[in-house]
């Protein structure tokens, strides 16, 4: 099967494609960090949706997006104008993945903001429910797939990283007390081993 993996340039998700007989690739504006350039294309994915894809995963940019950036787009509970057109902008680009001419499309992002009105989800994820000791809910917006299977659950688990949504809460633990949009960008793996196994 031949998989896209979009705006992704770690390459995690690739490779457990990679590894089951897939032809994936990663695509990423970025250079890719996962040592295989030769399965990464480094250009704008919105060039190559029509490029005979299978399946198509996509990690679409979530800074604008993301209810954890509630304070950057209400200030004293005003809209921010310069805000609102940027997210307005990837909204567009979410949209332009999720309609994509591909059979089957994944797309992966946190809650976002309901004034930006997406598509509705398909299912809500969390890496504790794939092997990991980590919180860290994520959103899947399904075509022609089936929702994903919990494969290990993991029952005593924390945030991975604090929430920009309120304050922290009292007596609560963070695997990262800081961690850079890199970091926190990347997908687990229990969760990229479980995308290639169950769509794969």
């Amino acid at each position: 099967m031949k998989v896209l993996v979009a705006c992704e340039e770690s390459q995690v998700v690739c490779k457990a494609f990679r590894e089951r007989g897939h032809e994936a690739y990663s695509c990423d504006t970025q250079e890719c960090s996962g040592g295989h350039p030769e399965w990464h294309i480094k250009d704008d994915v919105l060039k190559h949706l029509d490029d005979g894809w299978d399946l198509m995963i996509a990690h679409p940019p979530c800074t604008y997006l993301s209810r954890a950036g509630a304070r950057w787009l209400y200030k004293g509970g005003v809209i921010n104008n310069s805000r609102y057109v940027l997210g307005v902008k990837a909204k567009d680009f979410f949209m332009r993945l999720y309609e994509a001419n591909i059979k089957m499309i994944a797309i992966e992002n946190p809650t976002p903001f309901k004034v930006f009105d997406l598509p509705k989800p398909s299912q809500a994820i969390n890496p504790h429910d794939f092997g990991h000791e980590y919180s860290k809910r994520t959103l899947l917006w399904l075509k022609n797939l089936p929702p994903l299977l919990n494969t290990l659950i993991y029952p005593n688990h924390k945030p991975y990283m604090p929430s920009n949504t309120g304050g922290k809460k009292r007596g609560q633990k963070y695997h990262f007390t800081t961690i850079n949009s890199h970091d926190a960008s990347r997908t687990f793996q229990g969760i990229a081993e479980a995308f290639a196994t169950q769509w794969g």
